[in-house]
C-alpha cells in the first residue's frame, strides 16, 4: 500500500487519515497502543520528507498477512521515500525551538528504523513490533534480550506533537 504526497504540509493530514484507514482494515483497532504510535512516526516521516526536501514523497505502509485479529508479535513497517539523496541527521536543539525533534521521537518510539539510498533519493523506514498487552500492565513486546517494558517513552516527556 502507497500513497504519493505532494511537497505541501497539508499534505501531512492526508497521510495520516490515509494511515488510519489502512491500519483499519488490517485488524489493529484504533485504541491499540500501535495505532497511534504508527500515525505518529507516519506524521513525523512526512513532515521531514515535506519540510527538507520540497519535494513529492512516496509513502508505503507494510502490514503483513498475519495482522489479524489477536496476532502478537507482526511488525508493521513504514517506508518513506523522496528524492533528496541528503542522509537524515537528527538534531540537538534546545527546549524552546518548535521543531527538530523528529528523528529523535522516530528513534524513541520505533522498534528499528534506518535509511538507504534509492536511486537519486532515500527510503526511510521504521518497523513496529506489535505488543501483546497483559491486563492492568504496561504493554510488553518481545525483543532480543527477553522482555522490555515500554518505559522508553519517559525520556520524550518534554515533547509536543499533534496528532490530527
Amino acid at each position: 500500500m502507497q500513497l504519493e504526497v505532494r511537497p505541501d504540509p497539508s499534505e501531512v493530514g492526508r497521510a495520516r487519515r490515509w494511515a488510519r484507514s489502512r491500519l483499519a482494515g488490517s485488524g489493529i483497532q484504533a485504541d491499540e497502543p500501535i495505532a497511534e504510535t504508527l500515525v505518529l512516526l507516519v506524521s513525523e516521516l512526512i513532515t521531514n520528507a515535506v519540510v527538507h526536501t520540497g519535494r513529492t514523497a512516496v509513502l508505503r505502509l507494510v502490514l503483513p498477512p498475519e495482522v489479524t485479529g489477536d496476532a502478537e508479535g507482526a511488525t508493521v513497517r513504514i517506508e518513506v521515500d523522496d528524492a533528496s539523496d541528503r542522509a537524515p541527521v537528527p538534531r540537538c536543539v534546545n527546549s524552546e525551538a518548535t521543531g527538530g525533534r523528529g528523528l529523535a521521537l522516530v528513534d524513541g518510539l520505533a522498534d528499528r528504523w534506518g535509511w538507504s539510498r534509492e536511486g537519486t533519493g532515500k527510503r526511510i523506514w521504521c518497523e513496529l513490533d506489535r505488543c501483546a498487552e497483559g491486563e492492568g500492565a504496561a504493554p510488553v513486546c518481545a525483543s532480543e534480550g527477553g522482555t522490555v517494558a515500554l518505559e522508553r517513552y519517559e525520556g520524550y516527556e518534554g515533547y509536543a506533537y499533534e496528532v490530527v
